[in-house]
């Protein structure tokens, strides 16, 4: 799986997931730290990347757009450190790999992971 984190995410993470086997770039590598969300968005479904995000922009803008792809993982748990965050972000990807595959928007809260495919309208 190929992720695509965003901004607000530890930019260490990137390499802990790399090292991981995942194959993971952080917006701030590739000049997009500043990007408006749908250039963010347009990147990963050229590069077929998996946005990680914390930011609630980027469900709503793949639901007003009725997108198939890219999927987008937004994590709703404050101050995790790097190694933890990376610690669950593959925990999330074993439990929903096969939605992410087919594109999905997953939210993940301290209590649990929600999944809805896309598009969100069929």
């Amino acid at each position: 799986m190929k992720l695509l984190l965003d901004q607000g995410l530890p930019r260490s993470a990137s390499a802990l997931l790399t090292e991981a086997g995942l194959d993971t770039i952080h917006v701030a590598e590739i000049n997009l730290s500043a990007a408006e969300d749908t250039d963010i968005l347009q990147r990963a479904r050229e590069d077929n990347r998996v946005v990680v995000t914390i930011d609630a922009d980027f469900h709503a803008l793949l639901a007003l757009a009725n997108a198939t792809s890219p999927s987008v993982i937004r994590i709703r748990i404050e101050g995790l450190r790097a190694q933890a965050f990376a610690n669950l972000l593959q925990t999330v990807i074993e439990q929903c790999e096969e939605d992410l595959e087919q594109g999905a928007m997953v939210t993940v809260e301290p209590s649990r992971i929600r999944v809805r495919r896309l598009p969100l309208i069929p």
